[in-house]
């Protein structure tokens, strides 16, 4: 076993506990797929495209690459819009430049809210849902998305009530 121990150590010390993408750490502990999906505007399919593109096994462990690799993931996570159908990017026909782009990270939420503001400030349909706090996407509101106080009839508050006047009543 003291054999062993000494090779664990050294793994270690090759491997990077966090890999920068961005403005996003990502885990190195990790698979290189598993770690591309924590950020946000990556999910499971868009990971292994960038895995394939960038020639490296998906399920080797991210922080145990060498830097040409991780600088090719980072590259074609970058460079993703531009190498996949439109139809796989998030940001199609963007309102504001008209073009396709693929949004991770930061981008990805501030591109979101100005939709949203933008949506509240023309009174569009969806927009009026945003102010009020309500459902957007045609979801049932009727049984759900309550915010408010006690949903049904609550017992225990009417049989305290009952139980004031029977003692209101009985007084008298």
């Amino acid at each position: 076993m003291s054999a062993e121990e000494p090779q664990d150590e050294q793994d270690d010390e090759d491997l990077q506990y966090f890999v920068r993408i961005g403005q996003t750490d990502l885990d190195g502990t990790k698979s290189v797929e598993r770690s591309l999906i924590e950020m946000n505007g990556i999910g499971r399919r868009t990971a292994r495209i960038i895995a394939d593109k960038a020639g490296v096994d998906r399920t080797a462990t991210f922080g145990r690459l060498d830097d040409d690799a991780i600088d090719a993931v980072v590259e074609k996570v970058e460079e993703y819009a531009d190498e996949v159908p439109t139809w796989l990017t998030n940001r199609q026909n963007d309102f504001y430049t008209g073009e396709t782009t693929h949004e991770v990270g930061n981008e990805l939420q501030m591109s979101r809210r100005y939709d949203i503001n933008r949506m509240k400030m023309i009174s569009s349909y969806r927009g009026v849902r945003h102010k009020k706090g309500q459902k957007v996407r045609g979801q049932r509101t009727k049984s759900t998305g309550r915010t408010e106080g006690t949903i049904g009839v609550n017992v225990e508050e009417i049989r305290e009530q009952e139980a004031e006047e029977a003692a209101e009543e009985g007084d008298e």
